[in-house]
């Protein structure tokens, strides 16, 4: 597909998560640190998603297949961008879209100006990254008592990379974001852009311990004590996608797209694999003390997949105008290998907990560089409240929610965030359900055991 993720929403970690708890508290309290995942003061549950989203994609899935008629461009990025989650207030099609779709069709207008922009304009650059990984597994202990344990960590899961950029000539950008015509002749206008996909099983192998750290120090001292945690994850790698695409636009003398350009106006390479083996190590320690907790982390230390018969295709068109055919072609790359590193991410949180409510703040520096989070839970017996607060590439993004306890083990959670794709002049709101099934006594050795990352 064309930039399929080159389009993806900087809040990927929602777009993508099962569980709309984590989402309306902005991802704050589901911290990448290892420790701090085994002592979560208030909550031991399964989330089991509500895929209101998947069900909408499921009835369209006709605009993800370029050969047929009724591919929408457009909509295959919304899609793509927010497949799980129900997403409202989005239109059938957006004006960069359509210049998109047009490409596809070979049919653009020469007229750049006709695809301006109603609203506020798309960014000139943008640059997106995430990682979802889940894991499931179990504790084997080899010392257990009120205050320590120390255990062998076995299980796995799925594992998801991608990163995206996308990349408009600043001339391009002042003709689509502009308020009147604008006409620039004889130029080369450019547009760029490409992803990365990584998908794979993780089979993880990790250390679990609890030291009796402030044992003795106050009423709630039941929780306190120093926790330690570290994986291994050997990654068996499924699927590797890798897209540039690179669209050239020549105008003439009078500033419209010219029909015979000197060079292929757009060209996408695509680089596929199903054979990878790679490897991520993590690291975290944390520090329980009465309400508080303080954890301190590191994940995807030496994050790595190397592919091999990595099968490369091309695709090209040599007009933009009258319908021209797409010429393809396919080869094998030979025995070479092909490795993708993704960067380490280093992590800092710190909550608070009272009996009706907990706070939540985490720092984290990885993927999408900087990102700060707070998230604040209030729970009224049969209603819980959230909010929350993202900072992500400079930007603000806030989210809510709610959660409703239908029996004392059994809840129904709702979520409400911003989403964007570069294609679209403004965010629109994303709705997350799922099940939530409470589990364990707060603080008891059992409770203590590792459970899927959010």
């Amino acid at each position: 597909m064309l930039l399929l993720t080159s389009t993806a929403s900087s809040a990927f970690a929602q777009n993508y998560s099962f569980d709309a708890r984590r989402i309306a508290l902005g991802g704050a309290g589901g911290t990448p640190n290892v420790a701090s995942k085994i002592v979560e003061r208030q909550r031991r549950y399964t989330s089991i998603l509500i895929p209101v989203g998947l069900v909408k994609l499921l009835t369209d899935v006709r605009v993800f297949f370029p050969t047929r008629d009724d591919f929408d461009l457009s909509r295959a990025v919304e899609y793509g961008t927010s497949p799980l989650h129900q997403v409202f207030g989005r239109s059938e099609d957006i004006t960069a879209g359509s210049f998109l779709r047009d490409i596809v069709d070979r049919n653009v207008n020469p007229d750049l100006n006709s695809y301006r922009q109603s609203e506020s304009g798309i960014d000139a650059s943008t640059f997106y990254e995430g990682l979802m990984s889940l894991n499931w597994g179990y504790t084997f202990m080899a010392h257990e008592d009120d205050r320590s344990f120390q255990g062998i960590y076995a299980g796995a899961g799925p594992y998801l990379a991608a990163s995206a950029f996308a990349e408009f000539d600043g001339e391009l950008v002042d003709i689509l974001n502009g308020s009147g015509n604008r006409y620039i002749p004889a130029a080369s206008l450019g547009l760029g852009g490409g992803e990365t996909n990584q998908l794979a099983a993780a089979i993880t192998g990790g250390y679990r311990a609890r030291f009796p750290v402030f044992a003795t120090d106050g009423a709630d001292a039941r929780r306190n004590g120093m926790y330690v945690a570290a994986n291994y994850h050997y990654l068996y790698g499924l699927r590797y996608d890798s897209f540039d695409a690179r669209l050239q636009l020549d105008t003439d003398s009078n500033g419209l797209l010219t029909p015979d350009p000197p060079e292929k106006p757009f060209a996408l390479d695509w680089n596929t694999s199903r054979d990878g083996q790679g490897m991520a190590l993590d690291f975290g320690v944390a520090f329980v003390r009465n309400r508080w907790d303080f954890g301190a982390g590191v994940g995807g230390v030496a994050n790595r997949i190397a592919w091999k018969n990595i099968r490369q295709n091309k695709l090209s068109l040599v007009s933009l105008f009258n319908e021209s055919e797409w010429i393809y072609d396919k080869q094998l790359i030979g025995r070479g290998t092909e490795r993708i590193e993704l960067p380490v991410t280093y992590t800092g949180d710190v909550s608070y907990h009272r009996e009706q409510w907990s706070l939540y703040t985490e720092y984290s520096r990885g993927f999408e560089g900087d990102n700060f989070r707070t998230g604040l839970e209030y729970r009224l017996g049969q209603v819980e409240l959230r909010g929350a607060g993202r900072i992500s590439q400079g930007n603000w993004y806030p989210s809510a929610g709610a959660g409703f306890n239908l029996t004392r083990n059994l809840g129904v959670d709702a979520a409400f965030y911003g989403t964007k794709t570069f294609l679209e002049p403004s965010a629109h709101v994303g709705m997350a359900l799922s099940f939530r099934i409470d589990r364990g006594r707060p603080g008891s050795p059992s409770d203590l055991a590792p459970k899927p990352a959010p």
